[in-house]
């Protein structure tokens, strides 16, 4: 059959394939541990619940607006105000079937056939994918653990040119956990402000999962909040990754834009999640910040147990629930019948020696690492470094 060129510039994420992998493996009977998906391993907060309970008896199961109901997009608002001394007004705010959809909008609303995106490296899979739908171009800056993953100012310069047009990072970031400070987001700024043409994408949705006491937004800084967008949704922070409910922040022109692309697309986000997410932003965050203690502690056990792993090289990630070691030194070993040359190599015979399902690094533009997600309990975690550490020690 005969399709489309669009279609053919689609892959299915890596995220998805070894999620996908590691099922297959399960039903023939083998035990796997599995690192792979970034899911909290936690349940919907009850009051959350019962908001979406309360809003079906109401009736708020018909078809809401394209960009969100008002009353959400309000809520959004006071949220960026209370926690991030932004200040936005309803209309520049627009909700979503989850982040990656607010991703979409903005990206295809964006790019032009040949523009230029910049991206970071390691990052999330979706950014390169969904540039390439828009059929622009991705400029990679590597950035390594040696880096603690983050960009300089020097290296975001040097890969300007004149058909830069994007700018795309997370902060914490998928999947380094690599968190920036203000300082280091006032030096990226100082190299934006010289390029006016260039659209800022800051990408917050693991915001609450942040060990270093408060988040940064690029946003702040008045220079550049007019091409900044904001992406952010519910299902990190408030473990309601079912629930598909995301949103943007970003001048009127961007939301007018993006409420066109979606209103052909998918119209309004579910209408139920809509009610649910406000209660979510102006009621008690309590069991959000537990969730991220849960994680704290996790990190804590897991990156100082797979650092006394010889070979493993490992930053300390300051957000999210991810660990992305350098695995680079067992690249060229052998186990007598399993040769590893790269990433790739590396997490299939993890996965197929070792029962531990991770990410390669590949798939988010680091050949060199390999993404391990924290999003489950210590006991699972304490068997995938037995795991890992039993399947290595036979490389040589």
């Amino acid at each position: 059959m005969q399709f489309s060129d669009f279609i053919g510039r689609v892959n299915e994420p890596q995220t998805i394939l070894m999620a996908k992998k590691t099922r297959e493996l399960k039903a023939l009977g083998i035990q796997i541990t599995d690192l792979t998906l970034g899911e909290p391993d936690f349940a919907t907060p009850k009051h959350i619940i019962e908001a979406a309970i309360t809003a079906m008896h109401e009736g708020y199961t018909k078809y809401p607006p394209v960009a969100g109901y008002a009353e959400l997009r309000q809520a959004v608002c006071q949220k960026l105000a209370t926690d991030n001394h932004l200040h936005y007004l309803p209309e520049e705010i627009m909700v979503s079937t989850g982040a990656k959809q607010a991703l979409a909008n903005v990206i295809l609303s964006i790019i032009n056939p040949g523009d230029e995106a910049i991206i970071p490296t390691p990052y999330w899979v979706t950014y390169a994918s969904l540039v390439a739908l828009g059929q622009g171009a991705c400029t990679f800056i590597p950035c390594n653990v040696d880096d603690n993953f983050k960009l300089s100012a020097e290296k975001l310069e040097a890969a300007i040119t004149p058909k830069s047009r994007l700018f795309i990072f997370s902060s914490p970031c998928n999947p380094s956990g690599a968190v920036y400070s203000r300082e280091e987001l006032e030096a990226l700024k100082n190299v934006f402000v010289k390029y006016p043409d260039i659209y800022i994408i800051s990408d917050e949705i693991y915001e609450y999962i942040n060990f270093t006491g408060r988040h940064q937004s690029i946003a702040q800084f008045p220079e550049l909040k007019d091409r900044v967008i904001i992406i952010n949704g519910f299902s990190k922070g408030f473990a309601m990754t079912g629930w598909r409910l995301g949103y943007m922040a970003a001048n009127r022109e961007i939301v007018s834009a993006c409420e066109k692309l979606q209103s052909q697309f998918t119209s309004g986000a579910n209408s139920i999640a809509q009610r649910a997410a406000i209660t979510a932003l102006v009621a008690d965050k309590a069991p959000s910040m537990a969730m991220t203690a849960a994680f704290k502690e996790r990190k804590e056990y897991f990156i100082s147990a797979l650092n006394n792993i010889e070979g493993i090289k490992i930053n300390n990630p300051e957000g999210a629930f991810y660990a992305f070691p350098d695995i680079s030194a067992f690249f060229g070993k052998s186990d007598g019948h399993t040769h590893i040359q790269n990433a790739d190599d590396f997490t299939m015979y993890l996965l197929n020696t070792g029962h531990v399902a991770g990410v390669s690094g590949a798939a988010f533009g680091t050949e060199s690492g390999i993404r391990f997600s924290f999003a489950t309990d210590l006991d699972t975690l304490k068997e995938a470094v037995e795991k890992i550490k039993t399947a290595l020690s036979r490389l040589h």
